[in-house]
């Protein structure tokens, strides 16, 4: 049976300046109580209920190791600019939305600013050794948040990221980290946030085990146990691209992410939301790609059409684009300019 998901009291102080909520019913997404793209279906597919989301990790960057932050330096200055990144950021969402854009995910410790080095010495992320976190980078993240709730639209915070939690001197801090992260989006209101507690947690480049695999459940049951006014955030952890998660996270999880990185067949994407329905987990939940660099948008079937079909979500991680530091946030690129131009398509934006 289908349940509505709704994780915010009916009275909250926040309500005058607050305008976004986001909720879950079955397997469908609401913002303020109604589905998104409401009554929309696109060749035969629905779209009511999802999230067509693009990947954005970077949009509070920084770098604090003065050996690497030279690689990050903008051409036009020659310097690196924390503020103009997210200043550049917020000035490109209501582009994105007016495409028809909903989500995009933003990370606390960034993304491979280099797509997939093998090796990471930078050190972007917003957490300090003990959990702590910087208050510039949230005020980075706060300027990101009040913007998406101005336009309606739905973040997906990521906490961890694998190559940068080294940082994090036990698992303690872990720990501390997750709750400091996930008290400041509830203290602050935040209702229309999604809240990825690691990206890509069987990454063999973790190092804290609370991150992997075996142990992961357990901070996604912690992250849903804070709750401040009686509300807590909505909650999911994603595994590599082409990776099903585990039947407990299919359980855990208030939506299910999956990453289709490498996958280069339409249908096994189609595959993959069809064989994670059957997991042993699973009940009723969105799917949510919010991941994946294969393309093709020109083409009559491709990985976002594939996934549309069974009725997940999709998100595009284009690296040169969007993950790759300095960025353009704007539509400037024809890779950028298929997927935006597809979504709009498809949502009817």
């Amino acid at each position: 049976m289908n349940r509505r998901v709704f994780l915010s009291s009916s009275v909250l102080l926040s309500a005058a300046y607050r305008r976004t909520e986001v909720s879950i019913d079955g397997d469908r997404f609401f913002i303020n109580g109604q589905p998104t793209y409401k009554g929309r279906k696109w060749q035969g597919h629905r779209v009511e209920g999802l999230l067509m989301n693009t990947r954005m990790v970077q949009g509070i960057f920084d770098d604090r190791n003065p050996e690497s932050i030279k690689n990050w330096y903008y051409p036009d200055t020659g310097k690196w600019d924390a503020n103009r990144n997210t200043n550049e950021f917020v000035a490109a969402m209501p582009l994105w939305r007016q495409h028809g854009v909903l989500s995009f995910n933003v990370n606390m410790q960034g993304g491979n600013p280099r797509g997939y080095a093998p090796q990471q010495p930078w050190v972007t992320g917003a957490f300090q050794p003990n959990g702590d976190i910087y208050p510039e980078y949230l005020n980075r993240l706060r300027r990101i948040l009040d913007k998406a709730d101005e336009l309606g639209m739905v973040p997906q915070v990521g906490v961890f990221y694998f190559g940068q939690d080294q940082v994090l001197e036990s698992g303690a801090a872990v720990r501390r980290a997750l709750k400091n992260t996930v008290e400041f989006l509830l203290t602050r209101e935040y209702r229309n946030v999604l809240l990825e507690v690691a990206n890509e947690c069987n990454n063999r480049k973790y190092d804290q085990p609370l991150l992997m695999p075996d142990l992961i459940v357990n901070l996604v049951r912690e992250a849903k146990a804070i709750t401040v006014k009686r509300r807590r955030l909505l909650t999911g952890v994603s595994f590599n691209g082409n990776t099903l998660p585990t039947p407990e996270i299919a359980g855990e999880s208030d939506f299910i992410l999956l990453h289709g990185n490498g996958v280069r067949l339409p249908d096994r994407i189609r595959e993959m939301v069809r064989q994670t329905r059957k997991l042993a987990g699973y009940r009723p939940k969105p799917i949510l790609f919010n991941e994946d660099d294969h393309f093709d948008f020109d083409l009559p079937d491709n990985n976002y059409i594939a996934a549309l079909s069974e009725y997940a979500s999709w998100g595009m991680m284009d690296i040169e684009g969007y993950q790759s530091v300095p960025v353009n946030w704007g539509i400037d690129s024809d890779r950028k300019k298929g997927f935006f131009r597809l979504t709009k398509e498809i949502t009817g934006a």
